[in-house]
């Protein structure tokens, strides 16, 4: 392993303290204004939490009459029929539904993976459906933070290095990358993994680093496909914790598509889908 992959060995402060972790870097700021700063070690001025969910939140994501195809041979399928949906900062928005009814065709649409037939569909308040796949690769960079089922880690890279992954779009310096990374590490409760391989992890500590990773450039949505799939009870619940508390105590809005009642439990609200179309709305 080159210098360049290993990890960085100044980590003591943020394995010390999780408390004194910079969550400026995951909660509130951007990472360009954190580029601004020329002092690293200085903080910036407390910012107050705000309620998890209610209706006086601005809008933070649209869907406005979309519809979703796909050709397969002859055949056209109809994924998505015509669905309009608001999304809320700082909302937590569990999607349900059968295979097939549409729920991860949704996820990809918000997240800028994949365009709508018809229909638009805006993040806060831009037409992603009409950014040029160069655009759209920053957009996402900049705005969306993905959790897989499957984690999707890179197994030669240690979790310090897979959590920074993101940030080699951003322009930010390898040191600024370091302390991002280890910020987000401490986050989740691993600080003390930094320097692990992935198949130095168990299941549940691999999804805190894809958690991590998800949230180490602030995006405006998390967006989290099955994250309790591939987990035992025990470390599915972890996870759901993990994911509550960067809902409810640092504002991030979350969306993620569960077959499981219980995971679905821990989200504001619930949207069920069925044959592309929204067949119910609840308060989990």
């Amino acid at each position: 392993m080159t210098d360049d992959m290993d990890v960085t060995d100044d980590m003591d402060d943020a394995t010390r303290k999780r408390e004194e972790v910079d969550t400026d870097v995951i909660t509130g700021t951007r990472v360009q204004r954190v580029r601004e700063m020329r002092d690293p070690e200085a903080g910036g001025p407390e910012q107050e939490e705000e309620p998890a969910g209610g209706a006086d939140r601005e809008v933070v994501a649209e869907l406005r009459g979309v519809h979703k195809t796909f050709k397969r041979g002859r055949e056209t399928i109809e994924v998505l029929r015509g669905l309009d949906l608001e999304i809320r900062r700082g909302d937590f928005l569990a999607l349900m539904g059968p295979s097939g009814s549409g729920k991860t065709t949704l996820l990809n649409l918000l997240g800028g993976l994949d365009r709508p037939s018809s229909g638009e569909v805006l993040v806060e308040g831009e037409r992603i459906d009409r950014l040029s796949g160069g655009r759209l690769a920053a957009w996402r960079a900049r705005h969306v933070g993905f959790v897989f089922q499957f984690y999707n880690l890179l197994p030669v890279l240690t979790a310090q290095r897979n959590v920074e992954v993101p940030l080699l779009l951003t322009g930010l310096s390898r040191a600024e990358r370091r302390r991002h990374a280890a910020s987000a590490l401490a986050l989740v409760g691993l600080a003390d993994r930094a320097k692990h391989l992935p198949s130095q992890l168990s299941g549940g500590q691999e999804q805190r680093v894809g958690i991590a990773r998800a949230i180490v450039s602030d995006p405006t949505l998390i967006l989290a496909d099955e994250p309790t799939g591939d987990l035992d009870r025990q470390s599915g619940d972890e996870i759901l914790a993990l994911l509550a508390e960067l809902n409810e105590r640092h504002g991030k809005t979350v969306v993620m598509v569960t077959h499981d009642p219980r995971a679905a439990g821990v989200a504001h609200r619930v949207l069920e889908l069925d044959e592309g179309r929204v067949a119910g709305r609840e308060a989990a």
